[in-house]
């Protein structure tokens, strides 16, 4: 199992989401921090499951939610998560 490394930016991306949804339902938030926790050891252990990017070329994407997408890139230790950002908005 490769490693998980976060990028500042996908930390930034990560708590800004978590504060959003906290501030309305504190359990929803803290459900998606363990879906988003879940769904990276997966990628850790399979880190060519997850499609590549179209519209970052060298990063996959995990859809974790219906609204939030992980962008990340494999290295040959880890998966470095870069953004987590949410379906509707344009990246990059």
């Amino acid at each position: 199992m490769l490693l998980i490394e976060w990028t500042a930016s996908a930390k930034l991306d990560l708590l800004e989401i978590l504060d959003y949804i906290a501030e309305r339902n504190e359990k929803a938030a803290d459900r998606l921090f363990e879906r988003i926790e879940q769904d990276l050891e997966h990628a850790a252990e399979h880190p060519y499951l997850f499609k590549s990017s179209q519209r970052v070329p060298g990063l996959r994407e995990l859809v974790t939610h219906p609204n939030y997408i992980i962008c990340y890139q494999v290295t040959a230790t880890s998966i470095k998560v870069v953004n987590v950002v949410h379906a509707r908005r344009e990246f990059p």
